[in-house]
């Protein structure tokens, strides 16, 4: 099981989109400041979850997510989100 993911940083106001198959040791990780992409927006909050079957399909959501953009991705799917 994999999970595709959105982390938001109320200190930069900025969104994070990953994919792992450990999603509390991953957060964990970004905010510690062990990953250099997120290093600066301590703390990350993950604000959206989903699973999926195989790393290949986590990758592939993860790209889609990437390209739509998270806010625009979180409008078109329903999600309520509050800055």
């Amino acid at each position: 099981m994999f999970y595709v993911y959105i982390l938001y940083s109320a200190t930069k106001s900025r969104f994070y989109i990953g994919q792992t198959n450990d999603l509390d040791d991953r957060l964990m990780r970004h905010n510690s400041g062990y990953e250099k992409s997120t290093r600066y927006g301590v703390p990350w909050k993950v604000i959206y979850e989903t699973k999926v079957e195989t790393r290949s399909q986590a990758v592939k959501l993860e790209h889609q997510i990437k390209k739509r953009g998270a806010r625009r991705y979180l409008t078109d799917i329903g999600f309520s989100f509050e800055s």
